[in-house]
């Protein structure tokens, strides 16, 4: 039983819950407050959302430990969970029984709410893992692509979700839930955004982590195929890139005639203060215990950079 909560990634989709509950709570709510309207996702429809997103997500680490076996092998040999604590006949009826259950869910609430791209979505997106585990993640840059769109995709549920609930109270042709809806997606989208961006540089680091195994199934990761450093410089200019659209997203929000110290300045500069010091950690990293930090330090802005949503 150990064996079968480990090989999900508990943390991660802990992490998934905590970011789809800030983008309900404080964007959706926060956005439909400032109009004086009530919150458009029922508690029921979000949790169906919730968990079909966390069980497809799940299979996904699954499949993904499925097929890695020989590069895990390699890179975590005390962590390997697929052949040692789990069969591989087990591991495929495991990422069958979450996906499935995923896509029910998630087809049911897009049967409730009418919406065809998050019923697409949750049809969709399972074939995507299925193909980034067997094919993708060994191809240069797709694989690295594939997860930080998927990641860019978690907080967009919420707004595909309130997207339709609008739709259908407002009507489609509606200028004020057009409005809405256009207001909702523009902060989701900045949420996307940061998901991608700080899941590709986090992806890129770990691929310096496993690049021996990497290496030896022929992976053609940055790391791989041009070394170490220049995978280094690369992860830096995306970290520096989201670093300067915080600047800069901190200077939009910034009230007119207000001297640097509100809440989103101070919260900026925690974000660059925090990006640097994964710089730091990445150039002083020299062994795959060091890249584990670095990248564990991504994850970690990656969360502190979602909890933004608690000060709309």
């Amino acid at each position: 039983m150990k064996d079968y909560l480990k090989i999900i990634r508990p943390v991660n989709l802990l992490f998934i819950i905590i970011l789809m509950g800030l983008m309900e709570k404080f964007v959706v709510r926060g956005v439909m407050l400032h109009y004086q309207l009530g919150e458009p996702l029922t508690w029921w429809v979000l949790l169906l959302l919730i968990v079909a997103t966390v069980c497809i997500a799940a299979g996904g680490y699954v499949i993904n430990d499925y097929f890695d076996v020989k590069i895990d092998a390699i890179n975590r040999p005390e962590r390997l969970i697929v052949t040692r604590g789990i069969s591989k006949q087990q591991a495929m009826r495991y990422f069958q029984l979450l996906t499935g259950v995923g896509v029910i869910c998630g087809v049911a609430v897009a049967i409730v709410l009418r919406s065809m791209p998050l019923g697409l979505t949750f049809v969709i997106v399972p074939g995507i893992l299925w193909f980034y585990s067997a094919s993708y993640k060994r191809q240069f840059l797709l694989g690295n692509l594939t997860v930080a769109f998927l990641a860019a995709m978690v907080p967009m549920l919420i707004g595909f979700a309130c997207d339709a609930v609008l739709k259908k109270e407002f009507g489609a042709d509606s200028m004020l839930g057009q409005y809405l809806v256009n207001k909702l997606y523009l902060w989701l989208a900045g949420f996307a955004a940061f998901a991608f961006l700080t899941t590709w540089a986090r992806e890129i680091i770990k691929d310096i982590e496993d690049q021996d195994g990497d290496r030896e199934l022929e992976c053609h990761t940055i790391a791989v195929m041009y070394g170490e450093t220049v995978a280094k410089v690369v992860a830096t200019v995306l970290i520096v890139v989201i670093m300067a659209l915080v600047i800069w997203v901190s200077l939009l929000l910034q009230p007119k005639g207000m001297a640097w110290s509100n809440l989103t300045t101070r919260y900026c500069l925690l974000m660059e203060v925090g990006f640097a010091g994964v710089i730091a950690l990445l150039w002083a990293a020299k062994l795959p215990q060091d890249y584990h930090k670095a990248q564990g330090a991504m994850k970690a802005m990656m969360l502190i950079g979602s909890l933004y949503a608690v000060c709309i």
